[in-house]
């Protein structure tokens, strides 16, 4: 198939365009080449390449800075979504979009299904939920895939951030009352590949299996790492932070499952398999 990847240079991107380009012909475009708020440009180059599929993973992805840039992140997330839909459909092609745990508040207190209800706290979970809207209303042909605390090799991520404070300080102190699964972007961009090879359209989490607490992340990256730091566990309110966060936002991979696929590993295996190569 001939595959778009918009937003190729994230660290998403990157693994898409390792994995996916193994099976089928890929085209991208960065932040430098297209401009997604732009409806016309954004038309005009997705015609030009004419795909059968677009991963849409371009983002205003910073949670905190989102608070401050409510128009920017609107921008980005909802219109700029919204405008790579409508080339979707001015070109029969199906769409990947990229989404996220935080459309969730994580008051439910067990993982959350792709049928439960929404209820995002963020300025960018709101963002991100109303491209979802977007992609549904204007398409029939779409995968919405909602995962979580990412980390790859071709971006700034939770693990490289512990590393490198551990280099500074004798003791880090970490969120121990969020609950999620880190999830490895080599991981995602292999289901990914599976799930668009059938017209198996519709919202699927995809996420490593197992979760933790960003506390108990931290620990499992040291021990892997043979560092001994003393880790401090701190609330959400005593760590700080501009934007709110789900307490419990560890999405179940329910959909792919029931699609006949196999379980995603544990975080923990790939988080070994992503430092040994660090």
């Amino acid at each position: 198939m001939k595959v778009l990847i918009i937003g190729s240079e994230g660290m998403l991107g990157h693994d898409l365009i390792d994995i996916l380009s193994k099976e089928n012909e890929i085209s991208t475009t960065t932040i430098d080449t297209l401009d997604i708020t732009d409806i016309e440009k954004t038309i005009k180059t997705v015609k030009n390449i004419n795909p059968d599929v677009v991963v849409h993973a371009a983002a205003f992805t910073d949670v905190d800075g989102s608070e401050s840039n409510e128009d920017l992140a609107y921008k980005v997330n909802v219109i700029g979504t919204r405008n790579v839909a409508v080339a979707c459909r001015k070109t029969d092609a199906a769409l990947v979009y990229i989404c996220t745990d935080y459309v969730f508040d994580g008051t439910k207190g067990i993982s959350y299904r792709e049928s439960d209800q929404t209820n995002p706290l963020s300025v960018y979970g709101k963002t991100k939920y109303l491209g979802e809207v977007c992609v549904k209303e204007i398409l029939s042909k779409f995968y919405v895939v909602r995962t979580s605390w990412l980390y790859g090799y071709h971006g700034p991520n939770f693990i490289t951030t512990m590393l490198n404070l551990a280099e500074k300080m004798d003791s880090i102190s970490v969120v121990a009352d969020q609950i999620g699964s880190p999830t490895y972007t080599v991981d995602l961009s292999k289901v990914i590949a599976e799930l668009i090879k059938k017209p198996i359209y519709g919202t699927y989490h995809i996420t490593n299996s197992d979760h933790c607490s960003w506390y108990e992340y931290a620990q499992e990256i040291f021990k892997i790492a043979g560092m001994n730091i003393k880790i401090n566990p701190v609330t959400t309110e005593e760590f700080g932070s501009a934007a709110p966060r789900p307490k419990y936002s560890v999405l179940e991979n329910y959909n792919w499952k029931m699609e006949g696929f196999p379980k995603i590993r544990s975080y923990k295996d790939a988080l070994r398999d992503y430092m040994r190569l660090l």
